[in-house]
């Protein structure tokens, strides 16, 4: 017997933006919501196409980045699923300064401007939810920027590493995408990237296997300075 196909009413339902809607709201959203199928490698959007509206990442992976005129690429951020991207755009009526590039087999929903602007001149709580989205991705940028001018490149590799999980002691992370994407977005070069963790193993910090990274004592490796 075959599944139920599943509505793009209970994919939204599912995100932190929308998990508190009605479900006659949900239907509002997503009569002006449309679902993406975009396999690995696939560009999402170019620098300089129209944003009429923003993304959902329901599964996969998507990356934000900037292109150089000579190829050259600087990953900007990395969006995870039920993470969204392309708001504040969306807002100030501006095209992307960024590309987008799925990393994985990925599931995005569009969500139409129409719709969200429906939606926040009928509920002020929607618009305050939309600014606190927004208001995060602000805080992140200034860690960012912060991180860039004021640590090595060891500090910023380290904190990523702590980052995922700062609860236990010892733990495996896996990288979410290749190394090189991931020095991009840490803002060293792969060469660079794969110098520290080579440092840090053999430090007995940390213990890397292709894309796994076993964090041996994250004590140690928060006390740890180059």
């Amino acid at each position: 017997m075959p599944r139920p196909k599943i509505t793009t009413q209970a994919f939204l339902s599912r995100l932190p933006l929308f998990e508190e809607l009605a479900p006659e709201e949900l239907d509002r959203i997503a009569a002006g919501t449309t679902e993406l199928h975009v396999p690995r490698g696939e560009i999402v959007f170019n620098r300089g196409d129209p944003c009429v509206g923003f993304h959902l990442v329901v599964y996969g992976q998507v990356k934000l980045a900037f292109l150089s005129p000579q190829g050259g690429e600087k990953v900007v951020e990395i969006v995870a699923p039920g993470y969204s991207f392309g708001e504040a755009l969306m807002f100030v009526g501006k095209p992307y300064i960024v590309m987008a590039q799925t990393l994985a087999d990925s599931m995005l929903l569009h969500v139409s401007k129409k719709v969200v602007y429906d939606e926040i001149d009928r509920d002020p709580a929607f618009a305050r939810k939309m600014l606190a989205g927004l208001s995060r991705r602000l805080h992140s940028l200034i860690g960012d920027v912060e991180s860039y001018s004021m640590q090595s490149g060891t500090e910023r590799v380290i904190g990523y590493l702590l980052r995922q999980d700062e609860s236990q002691a010892a733990y495996v992370l896996t990288l979410p995408t290749s190394k090189a994407v991931v020095a991009s977005r840490l803002n060293v070069t792969p060469e660079h990237f794969s110098r520290i963790l080579h440092d840090l193993s053999e430090r007995g910090l940390i213990v890397v296997e292709g894309r796994e990274i076993r964090i041996v004592d994250s004590t140690k490796l928060r006390d740890y300075h180059a």
